[in-house]
């Protein structure tokens, strides 16, 4: 997912659309406990709830923007991890 020859912030902020699209119409029932618990953190990474944009930059890029380096490293590994279930699931 990183880097993005636009900076961290941009490819935060067009994986964080990507997975807003995917997320909804995503049935968590076939979802196994590994994957519905990535999925969780994915979302809790991903909430905006309480942000301001008063520049009207769009709420993604502020919640990017704010992410500690260790929250991006873990948004990374969850939307890796969740690929890779994705991708299998698809090959069973």
């Amino acid at each position: 997912m990183l880097p993005h020859p636009d900076g961290d912030t941009r490819s935060i902020v067009y994986a964080f659309f990507e997975c807003s699209l995917s997320l909804r119409t995503l049935n968590r029932c076939d979802l196994d406990d590994g994957a519905r618990t990535s999925l969780r953190k994915l979302k809790e990474l991903m909430d905006t709830t309480g942000l301001d944009d008063p520049l009207g930059r769009g709420l993604y890029t502020v919640k990017a923007e704010r992410l500690s380096l260790d929250q991006k490293a873990e948004l990374s590994r969850e939307v890796d991890y969740l690929a890779t279930w994705f991708d299998a699931q698809s090959r069973e």
